[in-house]
């Protein structure tokens, strides 16, 4: 029998068909059959690449792959993903840092049949993606993504120890530092744009929104894109928010985000010890209710940030970002004509609330500094 063979009958017998039985077939006929692997694993190339086609970004089928399948066929994706793409130029800056972000090495099984049962269930999964927006690459000189890269690595730095530190005198110094960052990289960048009358316009990204409590995170990551110019839109199914804005302003909402979040987690594990302390039990009404106090008081801050952050502005900025702000509505209503509001369900523990809007009131968010 030859290897096509074995892999084309392994596939007709498991992959259009959702059966264990027919799982259990296919995968037997592969384990019979070492010399199938080399094939099989071109498939999965394919696969992948048809993803990409689709929509789908590397960071995007990981994320779905572990949020429905387990460990190993993250691993698995993972070297597909790798494998797929080779020496080639990957299509831009995010795309390169999903790549590196993932680990090339095949893993291993336990036996063959373990092996392809978990190949097939994988290729299950990627054939059955849906198709999305795709998140084109806004055009930018190269001159431009150099400079870029290091202002994002020392701003990571910054809050990589804002968020370690025991002191928060110095978290706070760390987190409006990287605030600074952030703020004059975005400003000089439009300012740029406008002066130079460059073509780029609004990029998208997503950002993965992982559960627990992902309402409640989804509202957080909302009130930040909102202060820094951009919109979210949350795929509650797929598990991640599309954000729609300029590069460097896409490029704050993740990191301030990811800290924040982090932050929160922090204080909603040390005020749910305290808790449990004092004898109370009622472990997910708080923290429910705690997340979506501290996204409520925080998106307070932030908007209060963004608008002192104009006060008082003249000149060619503030019509350089309104005209910013008409682009980045426009690109989210063609990408995503029809949107609804979610409203955020089991918030009903005062001392989660209470306890969560003191979180976010201690959370490290300096202010922008006022432009020039």
């Amino acid at each position: 029998m030859s290897t096509t063979t074995t892999v084309d009958r392994a596939f007709e017998a498991a992959l259009y068909d959702d059966t264990d039985a027919a799982l259990d077939t296919g995968a037997s006929l592969l384990a019979a059959d070492p010399s199938a692997d080399v094939e099989l694993a071109r498939r999965g190339e394919q696969f992948v690449a048809a993803a990409w086609r689709r929509g789908w970004q590397p960071a995007d089928v990981v994320r779905i792959v572990r949020r429905q399948l387990d460990d190993l066929h993250v691993r698995l994706v993972s070297a597909l993903i790798v494998e797929e793409a080779g020496e080639r130029p990957p299509p831009g800056p995010r795309w390169a840092a999903q790549l590196q972000d993932l680990d090339g090495e095949p893993p291993r099984a336990p036996d063959r049949f373990s092996y392809a049962t978990a190949v097939l269930q994988l290729y299950r999964l990627l054939l059955r993606l849906p198709t999305l927006d795709s998140l084109d690459v806004p055009r930018q000189s190269r001159a431009r993504q150099q400079p870029e890269t290091r202002m994002l690595a020392r701003i990571r730095a910054l809050l990589a120890k804002a968020e370690a530190t025991g002191y928060p005198e110095e978290a706070e110094a760390l987190s409006a530092k990287a605030q600074e960052l952030m703020a004059r990289h975005s400003i000089d960048e439009a300012l740029l744009a406008a002066r130079t009358h460059a073509e780029d316009g609004p990029g998208a990204c997503r950002i993965g929104v992982d559960p627990p409590y992902e309402t409640a995170k989804a509202v957080l990551l909302d009130a930040v894109a909102d202060a820094n110019r951009c919109r979210a839109v949350w795929h509650e199914a797929l598990g991640f928010c599309t954000v729609i804005g300029f590069e460097p302003d896409l490029d704050a909402v993740e990191l301030l985000y990811t800290s924040l979040l982090v932050q929160a987690t922090a204080a909603m594990t040390k005020a749910e010890a305290a808790q449990r302390k004092g004898g109370r039990k009622r472990t997910k009404t708080f923290r429910q209710s705690f997340l979506a106090a501290y996204a409520h008081r925080i998106g307070d801050r932030l908007r209060a940030a963004a608008e002192e952050q104009v006060a008082g502005s003249e000149g060619e900025l503030l019509p350089v970002l309104a005209a910013r702000d008409v682009a980045v509505t426009d690109r989210m209503e063609r990408m995503f004509p029809d949107t609804v509001t979610t409203r955020l369900r089991g918030v009903d523990d005062t001392a989660g609330w209470e306890q969560g809007a003191a979180a976010a009131d201690r959370a490290q968010v300096a202010g922008r500094p006022r432009l020039p």
